[in-house]
This record gives structure tokens, C-alpha cells and sequence, in this order.
């Protein structure tokens, strides 16, 4: 198809219903994405009025997220159009309601390599590349290693913090609690040093994020989170610019699938990424 509809009747961007964030990640799982389970309630959690759907005729036909964390930084994910429906200029007119929603906040986003141009058309500017590993990681149980609900929640708020451009309680709370996942942290001397979250996906497991003071405790939390699914295939989405990191995924034989260019409309947020061993997600930052 070629037409391009112009028609305000025909074409409407509106805020979704909590169902429709469901359907967008069914979306989202049929271009290959393997959401996680619980991924909807918890996203939506993040900010309620940052999820839109785009309708042409009143039928959905494509979608963004435009999670807006404070009044400083947003994110951009979830921005897919059904196939039959590309190329009319719709995108175009849902991408531009998101980014008209974040204002003028500091906005990230996780894209696809070869759209850096396309994004760079709309003031974004490539900080570092994420790349997905996967593999079948042998679990070992540290003693070191205990389940979040032990924590305070606003201490672990705050540890999260040093490595997130925003504080994000209201997300955190949906996904620390998620059905099908394990929250677990390292204290050392009454103080948090490490905290990482395995889910439930589609096809496998993810974990993140995965936040650590150094390698070897997020070593030791890799370990714990996979002992809680022996066998099962694990992926972890890291920052290229923590070597850390990558030592890591290599050590435990983890295998390079994908890669994302992050971005940012402003500066870089100065955060301490040397200890960020894995991405929340893709879809929220």
C-alpha cells in the first residue's frame, strides 16, 4: 500500500487501555521480541499514560511507549507498525505523539543499528552500543546472595538509582514482585552492593536489570538467578562500554545475538555504566 492518510477522522494516536498494552506486546512477540510474561502490568506501572496506540478506522494498527520517569528523562520503546500497514506515514504520526508526550526531557532509547540515521533525523545521538548474549548458564547458590523482599524497598530504590538515569519506584515495585521471577540482591556491612531480576519470557528467561559494585558479585548473582531454572536458556542484554561486562557473559560461554544502539536526545547520563552488568529492558531503558 501506498496511501497516506491525512484524514484526522481516519487516523487517531490515543493513550491505550491497560488491555491494549497487552496486544501491543503480542505485537511485539511476533516480530521476535519475547517479551516477558508479566511485562505488560509491569511496564504500564512505569507510566500509565505513556503507552499509545494508533488506530486507523478505529482498528489498532501500531504502537509506541514514551515513558516519562520524571520531568527530566523519558524513554522511547515498543514503536511497531503491523507489517500491512507500513510505509502510509503512520509510524511517523505515532513516533511524533510520543515524542510530543516527553516534551522536553532528556529522552533514550534502545533502536536497532542500522535506524541510527533515521533517529539521528530526530535529534538522538548514539551513546554505546547494548548487545544480547544467551546461553545456558550453570547456576551455583552463593550464601552471600538473599531475595530482595528481605530489603527495605526505598534502600533498594536507591541503589538502583546510581545506575538509572531516574528514580523508578512505582516500575519497581511491579517488577520485583512480578509471577515467574526471582529478586535477588547482595548486602555486605548492612549495605547493598548488588541486585538482579530474573523473568519469565515467552521462549526462555531474561535477566535484568543486573546492577553490581563489581564483576564478582555480579558474577555471583548471575549465578543464583540461573540456579532458579537449571537447563533453561538464559539472556542478558549488556552495555558494550562496561569490558566487565563483557568478560563476564564470555566466562560463562554466553553468545552474542543482537545489538542495539543507545541514544539519547541530550547528554549521556552521567552514570557509573562500569557497573551495569545487564539492561532492564529493551522497551523501557
Amino acid at each position: 500500500m501506498s496511501q497516506t492518510y491525512t484524514a484526522a477522522h481516519d487516523f487517531l494516536v490515543r493513550t491505550m487501555t491497560p488491555s491494549e498494552v497487552e496486544l501491543s506486546l503480542e505485537w511485539a512477540a511476533s516480530e521476535g521480541w519475547n517479551p516477558g510474561k508479566h511485562d505488560a502490568r509491569c511496564f504500564r506501572a512505569a507510566d500509565p499514560n505513556g503507552f499509545f496506540i494508533g488506530a486507523l478506522q478505529g482498528e489498532p494498527i501500531g504502537c509506541i511507549s514514551a515513558v516519562a520517569y520524571d520531568d527530566r528523562f523519558g524513554f522511547i520503546g515498543l514503536y511497531l507498525v503491523k507489517p500491512q500497514f507500513r510505509g502510509m506515514g503512520l509510524g511517523m504520526r505515532i513516533w511524533q505523539h510520543g515524542m510530543a508526550y516527553l516534551g522536553n526531557r532528556n529522552v533514550g532509547l534502545d533502536g536497532v543499528v542500522a535506524q541510527q540515521a533515521n533517529y539521528r533525523k530526530s535529534g538522538f545521538q548514539l551513546a554505546y552500543r547494548n548487545i544480547r548474549f544467551q546461553g545456558v548458564v550453570e547456576g551455583v547458590v552463593s550464601a552471600r546472595v538473599s531475595s530482595v523482599s528481605e530489603l527495605p524497598f526505598d534502600q533498594l530504590v536507591d541503589y538502583d538509582q546510581r545506575f538509572f538515569p531516574a528514580r523508578r519506584p512505582r516500575f519497581l515495585g511491579e517488577w520485583l514482585s512480578q509471577a515467574d521471577s526471582v529478586a535477588l540482591a547482595v548486602v555486605q556491612d548492612a549495605r547493598i552492593t548488588g541486585y538482579g531480576v530474573l523473568r519469565a519470557c515467552l521462549a526462555g528467561y531474561k535477566i535484568g536489570p543486573l546492577f553490581a559494585d563489581n564483576d564478582q558479585i555480579a558474577e555471583e548473582l548471575l549465578g543464583a538467578l540461573a540456579a532458579n531454572v537449571p537447563g533453561q536458556l538464559l539472556t542478558l542484554d549488556i552495555p558494550e562500554s562496561n569490558p566487565a561486562a563483557v568478560a563476564l557473559v564470555e566466562r560463562r560461554d554466553m553468545t552474542s545475538v543482537f545489538e542495539t544502539a543507545r541514544m539519547y536526545t541530550k547528554e549521556s547520563p552521567a552514570l557509573t555504566a562500569k557497573h551495569v552488568f545487564g539492561v532492564t529492558s529493551f522497551e523501557l531503558g
